[in-house]
């Protein structure tokens, strides 16, 4: 089994890139297990995480294709919600998209997924930029 955690934000393009990512790993559906991961950083609205469009697309996604899909919600800062629960679920990959960038701002990822890529302790994938 291959457990995946994607970091997933409001963003419904940059979501759908992870899952994406993850479905063309090599494997079958059957030998991969997906936690995505929605942190709140400000939810005056009590919402959950499976009513934010993102994580029901990517949700969706998984489903349709016969992966073993979950959804985690936290609060509080997304880089360090996403590290924990990859720790706390021994995941073999982090994914976490990128952002389309000036010339010279490719060098830069976005906080979150630069925090990722530069603390965690395991694989991280970063999938592929989309405009905003």
């Amino acid at each position: 089994m291959y457990n995946v955690v994607i970091g997933v934000d409001d963003n419904e393009e940059r979501a759908m890139a992870c899952a994406r990512a993850v479905a063309d790993l090599p494997g079958d559906a059957a030998e991969k297990r997906v936690t995505v991961l929605h942190s709140f950083t400000d939810n005056p609205s009590g919402a959950s995480a499976s009513q934010i469009a993102s994580v029901r697309d990517v949700v969706d996604f998984f489903e349709d294709r016969g992966v073993d899909v979950e959804v985690t919600e936290s609060s509080g800062d997304p880089a360090d919600q996403i590290l924990d629960a990859a720790e706390e679920m021994g995941a073999d990959l982090i994914v976490v998209s990128g952002r389309k960038r000036s010339p010279t701002g490719k060098a830069l990822f976005g906080s979150v997924t630069q925090t990722v890529i530069l603390n965690a302790k395991r694989p991280v994938m970063v999938a592929g930029d989309t405009d905003d």
